[in-house]
């Protein structure tokens, strides 16, 4: 593991590297769905407990492999009581009765630290988790086709396994049924620094 990889498993620094950009690139997500519909969510990588605060009105579960972030996660969100609850998990087992599915499944930069393989594996997992009129909502950084500053940032990621957009809709529609298929810049002060995904979809008749 790299020196960077031991530094951001660190709860605090991964909160303040993401706090200047969480708003931002959830934006997608607050502009094609109605929130206050939303009744039971699952947080896939949830980190810290990053994504936790825009569900403040849902019952929410986050599950990530780092049982670090999962502690500071408790921690901090622990007092909203009942609605909110974080476990180490592994997204590719993970698994509850069919009665406990969700409505809203969120991955939101995640899938990029994974090889294809495993990818699939956990969106494959993932599309048995979802309620009949539940979605998946996935936010992934692309990489662009040609030399840009995105282009220098994102190979300098922790996440050794960015895509293209082309390969990030193959993955997905394999799996999904695309509602929202949606490339979008996130950045400060004008300046793009990623190229980012957002995507809908419910899961696809081969995979129900």
């Amino acid at each position: 593991m790299s020196t960077l990889d031991l530094i951001m498993r660190q709860p605090l620094v991964y909160r303040l590297w993401m706090a200047p950009f969480a708003d931002k690139k959830f934006a997608p997500i607050a502009t094609h769905n109605d929130m206050a519909r939303v009744r039971r969510v699952l947080d896939v990588g949830c980190g810290p407990g990053t994504n936790a605060s825009y569900f403040a009105a849902c019952d929410y579960l986050g599950i990530d492999i780092n049982p670090q972030y999962i502690r500071d996660a408790q921690r901090r969100h622990g007092h909203a009581g009942q609605r909110v609850h974080f476990l180490a998990q592994d997204a590719t087992t993970f698994a509850l009765p069919p009665g406990d599915r969700f409505d809203f499944v969120l991955v939101n930069s995640f899938l990029h630290h994974v090889d294809d393989a495993l990818a699939r594996g956990i969106l494959g997992n993932l599309s048995k988790l979802l309620t009949d009129d539940g979605h998946i909502h996935i936010l992934e950084p692309i990489l662009p086709e040609s030399a840009s500053l995105p282009t220098f940032i994102i190979r300098r990621d922790r996440g050794k396994f960015p895509r293209h957009v082309e390969k990030w809709q193959e993955m997905f529609c394999e799996f999904f049924e695309p509602a929202v298929f949606q490339p979008y810049n996130l950045g400060m002060a004008g300046v793009c620094l990623w190229k980012m995904l957002y995507f809908k979809g419910k899961p696809s008749a081969r995979h129900t």
